[in-house]
């Protein structure tokens, strides 16, 4: 059914500050939303009409189709799979906008209450359709594939009906799923919501100056090492303060979610993730073992070069994410980030350029920071017959170009599966990660071949590999964290204290021991949402990195018609699975050696900073 999409949880949170709203002086002028192609207004009649019609329509729906599945003809089925896009683009234009807005201004109490009266009005007038999907699981699979084999119009909606079908065996009675469907919008919705609003609103003190979250974890990445530790202690103490409230968040999402697991016999409190996903979990659990197999040559090694760099015999946890010494501080105006994210884009294919444009003069991004508004960065898709919209909170440093370089290519993405309609162009998370990651590698290859002074061609590097370490290190240190969790509440509730212990565990095997995990860093699991909004989802990232890399090589030793190959990937959306996608580039991410040639990448750029010191 359709509810808040998970693409609206945030990337990766960025560490940033708030701006004025439209435009700073160090920038310049900066789009904001327009969202207008969804809705006119807040009290525009099309949205209650809208709401309306999905109503009724669901009505009808199950008024012609229910029971009846078993005796429709393919022609029938795929009629019924149509009549149930229908529904669900109409009303995902709904969520769309009452959730876009709310992510506008998340303090906003009109904003939240439109969010939770349409969440629970969706809930309630889409219950007639929850048979819909159980109907369709009950079909003999013998008769199910007759029907496509003999009807091309079924046929069409054959990669839909197996992702709904992965979820056959873990499907419960009908009554209990419709009790389910009824109990979500007080369910793990309301709690999501709660944690969304508590990390909006808290401030810190930070030498007697109020900040946001967002502009507190900015400080981290200050040049001035007190300002970093100052940061870093106002953050303690508010997320000391909350503790209590943000553990049993944890607690009972996680224990729901066992509940949820449980009845519905999932081996693993993975499973349900990698059943989205489309991928096996043979194929994370090798990406997570070759991660873990190169620690010492990546982050171990990268954090102690760092820490001589600033001259510190160890790095405390505040500076990990310290610009190097000499580096060039600047802060970069709207017009350059866009004309250097365009630029690389059109390096690599005008199209690309072309389908990003847009973004920039319609409306389709919300750059500045403000308070209230949502931390981090993301592109939600919206509905396959708009456009999607990319949220940034942009504060010119070279990361937040990177930023806009990987929403975009979200942005990109997101266009071209559109073609497949509601239904099909809705792309695994591991998957959606690629044209992302892809475009940030695009703009660092820009950035750094335009780039002659060796200072700066040291720092943006040394900004790559931190960030590729982001990406693929920092997240599947956060997912041995969740597996950990998830793991340890099953034998019973967990106190702060456990919690932070779990996390320090982790950190410290990730990190290494050149950086100090001081007093209070055992509360930073706190300001993460992915555990909160999409458990598990953060392997996407690992998985989109590795698997750019390896496409990036591709590229480099210039595959012939890799430009094509490439948007066909894009434009597939759901319609395949990694496997076929990446055949046709000569890779196999079910290959031991595949994740490991995609480290050697970033084993090399250390490798390459290295010899820079000579």
């Amino acid at each position: 059914m359709t509810t808040l999409p998970d693409a609206l949880a945030p990337d990766d949170m960025q560490t940033r500050a708030p701006a004025a709203d439209g435009a700073d002086a160090a920038f310049g002028a900066m789009p904001e939303w327009r969202l207008d192609d969804l809705y006119a207004a807040p009290d525009d009649p099309a949205l209650k009409a809208d709401i309306d019609w999905a109503r009724q329509a669901c009505l009808d729906f199950a008024a012609r189709y229910e029971g009846r599945l078993a005796g429709l003809d393919g022609a029938g089925l795929a009629e019924a799979v149509a009549a149930y896009e229908r529904i669900e683009s109409r009303l995902g234009r709904v969520v769309s906008y009452v959730s876009l807005r709310y992510q506008q201004n998340t303090v906003d109490p009109a904003r939240a209450k439109q969010l939770g009266d349409a969440q629970t009005a969706i809930t309630d007038l889409t219950t007639p359709l929850v048979f819909f999907t159980l109907e369709l699981n009950r079909l003999e699979e013998i008769t199910l594939q007759t029907l496509l084999d003999g009807s091309p119009a079924l046929a069409r909606w054959r990669p839909w009906i197996e992702r709904v079908r992965a979820f056959r065996p873990h499907q419960l009675s009908d009554e209990l799923e419709k009790f389910e469907h009824d109990r979500s919008v007080v369910g793990v919705a309301s709690w999501v919501r709660l944690y969304d609003e508590t990390t909006a609103a808290l401030e810190f003190d930070v030498d007697g100056e109020t900040l946001s979250l967002e502009a507190t974890l900015n400080r981290l990445s200050d040049g001035d090492r007190t300002r970093r530790e100052a940061a870093a202690r106002a953050l303690t103490q508010v997320f000391r303060k909350n503790l209590r409230l943000f553990t049993l968040i944890m607690n009972t999402l996680v224990k729901e979610k066992e509940i949820d697991d449980r009845w519905r016999k999932y081996p693993s409190p993975q499973s349900v993730r990698h059943l989205s996903n489309q991928v096996e979990p043979e194929v994370i659990a090798a990406l997570d073992a070759a991660v873990v197999e190169a620690l010492p040559r990546l982050s171990h090694r990268y954090y102690a070069i760092k820490a001589k760099w600033l001259g510190l015999e160890r790095l405390e946890f505040w500076d990990r994410n310290a610009p190097l010494p000499d580096a060039d501080d600047r802060k970069i105006p709207w017009e350059e980030a866009r004309d250097a994210v365009l630029g690389a884009y059109a390096d690599f294919s005008p199209k690309m350029a072309e389908l990003a444009q847009p973004f920039f003069e319609k409306g389709w991004i919300d750059a500045p920071a403000r308070p209230g508004k949502a931390p981090g960065a993301f592109a939600h898709p919206a509905v396959a017959d708009v456009h999607p919209y990319v949220l940034l909170n942009y504060m010119g440093k070279t990361r937040d170009v990177m930023t806009l370089a990987h929403e975009l290519g979200h942005g990109v993405h997101q266009r071209l599966a559109a073609e497949q309609g509601e239904l099909l162009s809705r792309t695994p998370l591991t998957l959606a990660e690629t044209a992302s990651v892809f475009g940030e590698m695009l703009t660092f290859q820009r950035l750094l071949a335009a780039e002659t002074d060796p200072t700066r061609r040291k720092a943006l590097l040394a900004g790559k590999v931190e960030d590729m370490l982001n990406t693929v290190v920092r997240q599947m240190a956060f997912y041995r964290f969740e597996s950990r969790v998830h793991a340890a509440r099953r034998e019973g509730e967990l106190t702060s204290e456990q919690l932070g212990e779990i996390w320090m565990a982790v950190q410290r095997e990730s990190l290494g021991p050149a950086i100090t995990l001081g007093d209070g860093y055992e509360t930073y699991w706190t300001y993460i949402p992915h555990f909160i909004h999409t458990p598990f989802y953060v392997y996407a990232y690992a998985f989109g990195d590795g698997l750019v890399n390896a496409l990036y090589a591709v590229h480099r030793d210039g595959m012939a018609g890799f430009q094509d190959k490439y948007f066909d990937l894009l434009r597939a959306g759901g319609t395949k699975k990694h496997g076929e996608l990446l055949a046709p580039f000569g890779l196999d991410a079910a290959d031991p050696g595949f994740w490991r040639r995609g480290l050697s990448v970033i084993e090399e750029m250390i490798d390459g900073l290295e010899a820079l010191d000579g």
